[in-house]
Order: C-alpha cells, then structure tokens, then sequence
C-alpha cells in the first residue's frame, strides 16, 4: 500500500504539472543563445556608388541601340558616341565662335549657347567606367575607355571649352620632394658629426 507521503507527492506532482511547463519554457527563453544579427552589406563610398550608377547607365545606352551591343562587341567608338549623348544633360555654357560672349569668363548677359558636359565631368566618368570595366570581367587590354582615341577626345573638350569659357586649363605642378643630404665634419676632439641639409629636387 503506498504512503501518503508518495501519494502526497506524486499528487503534487500531477497537480503542478502546468506550472513545471511554464517555467521550462521560462527557462529555455531565458537561456537561449541569441540569435545572431543578420549581416548587413557594408555601405560602399561615394565613389563606388557613383561607379555602379554609371556603368548600368552606359549598359542601358547599349541596350537601347538599334541592334543593342553587347558588352564584347563594344570599342572606343560606342563609347565617343555616349559621351556626346550625354552632351544633351549638360549644365556647362559653351559660347560658339560666333557668339559675343565667346571667351569672356563673365558674360554680361544670357545667349543662346548650347549646354555641355564639362570636361572635368567627362574625365571622371571615363575614369569610373574604365575601373567598372574591367571588375566586370573585361581585359585591359581591350578596355575601351582607355583607348587613345578617347585621350585625344578629351583633351579637345577641354581645349574648346577653355577657350569658349575664356578659362584656361592649368595643370597642377607636382609638388618637389627635397632631398635630404648628409655631410660628415670632423670637431676638434676628432669626432665626426653629420650636417643635415635640405635641398629642392631640381
């Protein structure tokens, strides 16, 4: 015959049974390892961000050709045609030669002197998309932004524009390091100390 301690017990037991479910399951809230937080994509720089715009929208361009040309079939002469597509979006004032206004920095009043891309905008593009090119998988060797042709292109941008705006390109000298040069001298006690001079890079 059991107890009544066990029958006690086993009475406890059955009556508590709601109770020990609720605080297992408090337990295991409380224990359970954190989740791990999702990773998120790093944020990419500004320059990369500009890079990827660029280089969907010369995709687009190529795809809305009539054939559309494919990335393999393109060279430096799709490229000279997108840069003067882009001619049509530009905010720079360009004076023709027969324009009054033509060369003077300031003009006086408005004309009727088409918009262009500026030079400097175009460089950067061509920069971009010739980095972009190549991390999409094609060669340097046949990157067409880096063709001569699209040199040349450039360089006659920014000579007519300077001379229309009446602004002159300067280059940016490279800074000169100095050269530092060390002469040795004798002291009277026979010890010998170095002299340090500095001297510009000729």
């Amino acid at each position: 015959m059991m107890s009544s301690e066990k029958i006690r017990e086993v009475g406890e037991g059955s009556s508590s049974s709601g109770g020990a479910t609720n605080t297992i399951a408090s337990f295991l809230n409380n224990h359970h390892p954190p989740t791990p937080a999702p990773t998120s994509t790093p944020q990419l720089s500004r320059y990369e961000s500009q890079k990827r715009r660029d280089w969907n929208t010369f995709g687009q361009y190529l795809k809305n050709q009539r054939p559309p040309i494919s990335l393999p079939q393109c060279n430096y002469n799709h490229v000279l045609d997108f840069l003067r597509y882009l001619d049509q979006f530009g905010k720079t004032k360009v004076h023709l030669h027969g324009c009054l206004f033509f060369g003077q920095p300031e003009p006086p009043g408005p004309c009727t002197c088409p918009l262009r891309q500026a030079w400097g905008s175009l460089d950067a593009l061509i920069g971009r998309l010739r980095a972009a090119y190549e991390e999409n998988g094609g060669l340097q060797e046949t990157n067409p932004f880096a063709s001569g042709a699209i040199r040349v292109y450039l360089r006659e941008v920014r000579d007519s524009q300077a001379k229309a705006r009446g602004i002159p390109y300067k280059k940016k000298k490279k800074k000169k390091r100095p050269n530092l040069q060390i002469k040795a001298s004798n002291n009277n006690d026979g010890a010998t100390s170095a002299n340090f001079q500095l001297q510009s890079a000729t």
